[in-house]
């Protein structure tokens, strides 16, 4: 009876456990497909549980992927200008058709899903593209495998030159684990920054130390925008093709620069209307009459002028009181009187208060 009832009991379980496995699959994003195979030309159907509500994603067709290792050479490895963009709905799910394009690379291939702002998500179903070269996968690496421990974050601030447009810097801060079986010695990370929905550019950062497996350690590695960069950025950390932590970075305008142009909007052309000003008043005709302003000069002190007739009353002075008494005139001199005895300044004429009458030959009057 004992036989009996354990299998029975056995099956029971592992039938109420079926249903398990979907529910837990939907607590993380998911895709599948239409078709798991087609060929160029065609499309498949697209669909996704388990997102995040109103989140915008993109669809890609990658080769040389696989769901485990995910796309091992990121987005260079699919077929960018055949991919589509969706936004979930309030539950988080998706449905779209998909062209299928050849990837640049061989397969094997997938249809990579991820999501474009916030926080990074993504998933990878498999596709097989009929007609197109299959090559094995390149050799993973026996060594380490560097695995982010704890939330990245962006420190440091932004000074007063990058007010004025200078290139902004911060630095990315977070802690990894070595969960494979030897060591890693001055790894290469790639640092990449991608402006909105653009893809991002790529720089090299190495950071120098030893990593032994089951030990971490925090890594500081500098990110450094473009001069004038502003508006919403997206850091994203790369390690061995594979995509380790993603940090929005949100860039503040260069005010300065923008205070710059409006005072070089007002103070040009103000000058300009001022040397304008200086070289119409120097080319225009001058009008008739018109005096030009100069310098004034302080003038000499007027000297007083001498009447030209001196009144006279009384008895002629004698020549040595009138010498002292009567100025003469600057153009005449005592000597040299026209028509006239020395010392006389008017016409002859009798001093005498009495004169005796003369007979005339025309008779008494």
């Amino acid at each position: 009876m004992r036989r009996i009832v354990l299998p029975a009991v056995a099956a029971l379980l592992l039938t109420l456990a079926g249903p398990a496995g979907p529910v837990r699959a939907a607590d993380g994003p998911s895709v599948t497909l239409s078709a798991s195979q087609a060929g160029t030309g065609g499309s498949v159907t697209v669909s996704g549980t388990g997102w995040r509500p109103r989140t915008l994603l993109m669809m890609l067709v990658c080769g040389r992927a696989t769901p485990a290792r995910g796309v091992i050479g990121g987005t260079n490895s699919c077929a960018n200008g055949d991919g589509r963009a969706v936004t979930t709905d309030a539950d988080g799910r998706f449905s779209r058709r998909l062209p299928v394009a050849e990837p640049p690379v061989p397969c094997p291939c997938v249809v990579h899903v991820a999501t474009v702002t916030g926080a990074r998500a993504e998933a990878d179903t498999v596709l097989g593209v009929a007609g197109h070269p299959v090559a094995p996968l390149p050799a993973e690496r026996s060594g380490g495998r560097l695995t982010v421990l704890s939330d990245t974050r962006l420190t440091g601030s932004s000074g007063l030159l990058t007010w004025f447009g200078a290139p902004p810097g911060r630095t990315l801060v977070l802690t990894v684990g070595n969960t494979g079986a030897g060591m890693i010695e001055n790894p290469v990370f790639q640092v990449g920054t991608a402006h909105g929905v653009f893809a991002p550019e790529w720089d090299e950062r190495q950071w120098h130390g030893t990593l032994a497996p089951g030990k971490k350690a925090q890594i500081r590695l500098p990110v450094e925008l473009s001069a004038g960069a502003h508006g919403d950025y997206t850091v994203t950390l790369r390690y061995g093709g594979r995509v380790l932590a993603e940090q929005p970075w949100g860039v503040g305008r260069p005010w300065g620069v923008t205070l710059f142009w409006i005072l070089l909007c007002l103070v040009v052309p103000a000058a300009l209307f001022r040397v304008g000003m200086a070289v119409v008043d120097r080319v225009r005709p001058r009008r008739p009459g018109a005096t030009r302003h100069r310098r004034s000069l302080p003038r000499p002190a007027a000297r007083p002028r001498l009447p030209l007739f001196l009144p006279r009353s009384g008895p002629p002075a004698s020549p040595a009181d009138a010498g002292l008494t009567t100025p003469t005139l600057p153009w005449f001199s005592p000597d040299s009187a026209p028509d006239g005895p020395a010392g006389r300044s008017s016409a002859p004429h009798d001093d005498s208060p009495t004169s005796p009458t003369t007979p005339t030959t025309k008779g008494p009057t």
